[in-house]
């Protein structure tokens, strides 16, 4: 079951009412049963997966919490590592890391067999490890205190909205929302909607358009050129953009109607002025996973930090004592981003050239503030700012063309006649574009452009005592104007919803 189908739009609302109506008590037993009814509408018999990621987690917690042994703690959290990242190591990787292997076998002239298994990709299981793994890796720091009602837990781990692709909730902030009462309350349910819809419309209306010319020129590499390449790959900034933000504002506005706050996950990213602000407003949910698990205890890592002062004291460069972690923290992390993002060397490769980017920004600060302040440049000005954002906008949709590969042949293709083939002619043919459809893209982005700045301002618009009555008809138009394009493009795409990019992440 995908957001954007039928039988979630009968779904919700029965859940919503029942949460409402039942007695405190028993709603816990209501979201389980349909958060797993939810996961499991897609594939029933991978259900025990995100069940044996929950009791191993819950287990490892409570005994860590019942014991004053530090080994014995390392030891919970050791056995919970493997088992939970060992289930998504098989199911994800398994088959990249065996074709990987065989291939560097058979570079060497060492003769090879492929080894593959027929493996179904759970959905969503990059997603609920993640989310199983902070709550461990939390108990395990003493920052929160372990769950010890099971289904509360279970529910923290399945609850439905933010199953499937985030956002990736910490226990701190969802687990007590799920305890807590949760009355029916108008302005909550009028939120939520507004913010579904606006996920909706982002998905339905934009992403699910512009994903047809993407694809034109992606699955036909050999005849691309230099501007239908970036014309292509500019289209997919805004389609994953608004594919995957389209779902966390559905998930978001699912939660909202029922009383629970999820955390924000997109802050306009594509406003960001440099690409450590862009990863600041881009996933935000992963972000802070991957920068206090990974990050951080790498950054601080002592032999590490050991190793940058030796070289520092050598070269008198002092400096090299605080990026050198750092950059090396930064490298790594991003390489593992990249590898969550997808088990294919043109995620690794996307991945890795993030952390390139932020490392050549972190090492040329210094010399860029000299350039500018040489020049005379008010780095605050409107006109600077701009720059900034043209500049990192299209760092981000080079970096998209190693995403959005369908394989490094095909990225190897792209990039060479990025850099030869540079005709004009021909290029919006070369995505299936004509005038209309032209207009139409350009139209739905700019939509999306207002619809994402009403919901970071805080949507709906407060009355204003001048002019309140002209802009809340304005707003409730924009809202019925938005439903009545969403539901009738669902209704013609009927069964051939397209699924989220990010649905089996």
């Amino acid at each position: 079951m995908t957001f954007n189908s039928l039988p979630f739009l009968i779904f919700f609302p029965i859940v919503a009412a029942l949460h409402f109506l039942l007695p405190r008590r028993w709603r816990w037993i209501m979201l389980l049963a349909a958060s797993y009814y939810f996961y499991m509408s897609w594939n029933p018999s991978l259900v025990f997966l995100i069940a044996f990621t929950t009791a191993v987690s819950y287990a490892a917690a409570l005994i860590m919490a019942r014991t004053e042994s530090k080994k014995s703690k390392k030891l919970c959290l050791i056995v919970t590592l493997i088992a939970c990242l060992g289930v998504l190591f098989f199911y994800k990787y398994f088959n990249f890391l065996s074709s990987s292997l065989t291939w560097l076998l058979r570079l060497v002239r060492i003769p090879a067999n492929d080894h593959l298994l027929d493996l179904i990709l759970p959905v969503g299981i990059s997603f609920y490890t993640f989310q199983t793994l902070s709550y461990v890796i939390d108990v395990y720091r003493g920052t929160i205190e372990p769950e010890r009602h099971f289904g509360y837990y279970a529910l923290y781990v399945s609850f439905f909205p933010q199953l499937v692709a985030g956002p990736i909730e910490r226990p701190q902030n969802l687990l007590p929302q799920l305890r807590a009462e949760h009355r029916f309350n108008a302005d909550d349910l009028s939120a939520g909607l507004r913010i579904m819809l606006a996920g909706f419309f982002k998905k339905v209306v934009v992403a699910d358009q512009l994903a047809t010319y993407v694809v034109a020129l992606y699955n036909n590499p050999s005849y691309a050129t230099g501007p239908a390449i970036l014309l292509a790959t500019m289209l997919f900034t805004f389609q994953v953009y608004c594919d995957f933000s389209g779902y966390t504002d559905i998930a978001i506005g699912c939660a909202r109607v029922m009383g629970i706050r999820l955390m924000q996950n997109f802050d306009l990213p594509y406003t960001a002025t440099s690409v450590h602000d862009f990863w600041q407003r881009w996933h935000i949910s992963l972000t802070s996973w991957f920068t206090d698990y990974i990050f951080y205890p790498l950054a601080m890592n002592k032999k590490l930090s050991r190793r940058a002062r030796a070289i520092a004291k050598k070269t008198g460069n002092r400096r090299v004592n605080i990026l050198l972690p750092q950059c090396t923290a930064l490298l790594v992390t991003f390489l593992l981003s990249g590898l969550w993002h997808g088990a294919a060397w043109t995620f690794v490769l996307w991945g890795a050239l993030h952390g390139v980017y932020q490392i050549i920004g972190r090492l040329t600060e210094p010399s860029r503030e000299r350039f500018w302040d040489a020049l005379g440049v008010n780095r605050e000005s409107r006109a600077y700012i701009l720059w900034q954002r043209f500049f990192v906008f299209w760092l981000g949709v080079f970096g998209l063309i190693f995403f959005r590969a369908n394989s490094v042949a095909d990225l190897g293709v792209l990039l060479g006649r990025l850099f030869t083939d540079w005709r004009f002619a021909g290029t919006f043919d070369l995505l299936g574009l004509d005038a209309t459809s032209a207009v139409a893209c350009a139209a739905g982005i700019l939509a999306m452009s207002l619809v994402d700045r009403l919901l970071v301002k805080g949507w709906p618009m407060r009355r204003l005592e001048d002019g309140g009555g002209r802009l809340l008809k304005l707003e409730v138009g924009g809202f019925l104007l938005m439903a009545i394009v969403v539901s009738w493009l669902m209704l013609l795409a009927g069964d051939g919803a397209a699924a989220f990019i990010y649905f089996q992440f």
